[in-house]
């Protein structure tokens, strides 16, 4: 009787264990689609990153999440710059359908001021943000980005370094950056 007891138990903390590990990684997964979505101005994947009541403070803009993308998507669409967000030191404090996530990045962009003059910026930061998991699925909930480092400086003028020639091919937005060619083609393949 006692080894029931005891295998149920080991049984039931193993089962908790897998649960928090998919739960990290279900987590890490949303805020990758998050950086896909706002580097290549995808609007599907950037919604698919937070529930449609959650809330975000980005910057200059402070509302609603959805107005956030489309306030977002409007300012990167009328441009040629480009964007890179680097995700580390992800923190997730798990609390039953609840996490506490605290997310550092780096983020690349390249535009153009009102002069017309090519900038670059760098920025570091954390997403500080509340994901909730909802019918199993894990999305922000409340995001509040924190800027910790800046940088702007004019962009250096010339061409891309010519050590191993020009780099082919150019990241791009969607439905024209190479990731998209790649995911038709293995949905073909499986399909």
């Amino acid at each position: 009787m006692a080894t029931d007891t005891t295998d149920a138990r080991r049984l039931a903390a193993l089962e908790a264990r897998v649960d928090a590990l998919a739960a990290r990684e279900a987590i890490r997964e949303c805020l990758y689609g998050y950086c896909r979505g706002i580097d290549r101005c995808d609007e599907a994947a950037l919604r698919a990153a937070y529930w449609p009541d959650a809330t975000d403070r980005h910057g200059p803009y402070t509302g609603s999440a959805n107005g956030f993308i489309d306030w977002a998507l409007a300012k990167l669409k009328g441009g040629d710059g480009r964007l890179i967000h680097m995700l580390g030191n992800i923190s997730i404090e798990l609390r039953g359908d609840v996490a506490a996530v605290e997310s550092y990045f780096q983020a690349f962009q390249t535009d153009t001021d009102a002069q017309g003059q090519a900038r670059e910026t760098f920025l570091c930061g954390r997403y500080i943000d509340r994901f909730e998991r909802r019918d199993g699925e894990w999305r922000v909930a409340a995001r509040t980005v924190t800027y910790d480092w800046l940088r702007e400086a004019a962009a250096p003028a010339g061409t891309e370094a010519e050590r191993f020639g020009i780099r082919q091919p150019v990241g791009g937005r969607r439905p024209d950056d190479p990731w998209y060619a790649l995911l038709a083609a293995v949905e073909a393949a499986a399909g």
